[in-house]
């Protein structure tokens, strides 16, 4: 140890910390009051907030979690199933190179949405609509200045249920159930109710958004949405991993474009000129 470096460092943690005799996690000792007595759900929500939940708080997180966990052929299974073929030895790295492709097409929406929906709540000046009139009122506004911003408005529309995701619904229910339905959800319900006045078309509110709304509602904090939507689906890639062990498609996925695709001519890149640029020598 150097003369500049102090000489009682300490790192204090709520997390998890080890004696000879015993391993404390967030003020509990780890093997009597947590192993069997608090589900993975409810802990994962208390790591985060280092408050214990309340149940409903745990049922709407959990429902959260079930909604992200698997959605089918997406590009991260695919992508988790052809690393997987590549490198069988890495079960870490197929599982990480799903994660990885977390982004704003997939599972990034929770947290787009979420954010999204936060500031727009944050930037209201006075108090927030106490009914569904005031509510729409502020979407039809959010969604007007999106509009005239050549933006979209995160959580609206889906490639697959353009008839509504039957996600949405149900997660509003469990929400309510638990009266957890807070400004974050409203908002995004009246943004349902209202953007097809301004944007000319019907489009579902998606299961990626109002997952991000209920999570915002619980007063998790908005830097960390997009890392629960990828605990979930954490859980569907191991899934994902467990079927493809069983009944594998990777290779198959890997021959169709390996064995039909096509020499052509190259296509070379030219910038588009600068506005006002004219040659140069």
């Amino acid at each position: 140890m150097t003369a500049e470096q102090p000489q009682h460092l300490q790192y204090r943690t709520a997390l998890g910390a080890s004696s000879l005799e015993s391993i404390t996690l967030l003020g509990t000792d780890l093997a009597r009051d947590v192993m069997g007595t608090v589900g993975f759900g409810e802990l994962a929500f208390w790591l985060a907030t280092q408050r214990r939940p309340t149940p409903g708080e745990t049922r709407v997180f959990e429902a959260v979690l079930a909604a992200l966990a698997d959605h089918g052929f997406t590009p991260t299974a695919i992508v988790t199933r052809l690393t997987y073929l590549s490198a069988p030895d890495s079960i870490q790295g197929a599982l990480a190179a799903g994660l990885l492709g977390g982004g704003s097409r997939f599972l990034g929406v929770t947290e787009d949405c979420g954010r999204f929906l936060h500031d727009v709540l944050t930037s209201v000046d006075g108090d927030l609509p106490d009914d569904d009139a005031g509510w729409d009122a502020l979407a039809l506004e959010t969604v007007t200045a999106q509009r005239a911003a050549g933006r979209f408005v995160p959580g609206l529309g889906h490639h697959v249920h353009k008839q509504g995701d039957p996600r949405t619904p149900r997660l509003f229910e469990i929400a309510a159930e638990e009266r957890l339905v807070g400004p974050h959800l409203q908002l995004f319900a009246a943004i349902g109710r209202t953007h097809e006045q301004v944007l000319g078309k019907r489009l579902p509110l998606n299961g990626a958004g109002v997952c991000g709304a209920a999570l915002a509602d619980l007063g998790l904090p908005m830097e960390l949405l997009r890392g629960f939507a990828l605990l979930a689906r954490t859980a569907g890639l191991i899934g994902q991993l467990a079927e493809e062990l069983r009944h594998p498609v990777a290779n198959d996925v890997f021959l169709s474009v390996d064995l039909n695709n096509r020499p052509v001519d190259p296509d070379p890149f030219v910038p588009a000129p600068l506005r006002g640029a004219g040659p140069q020598g």
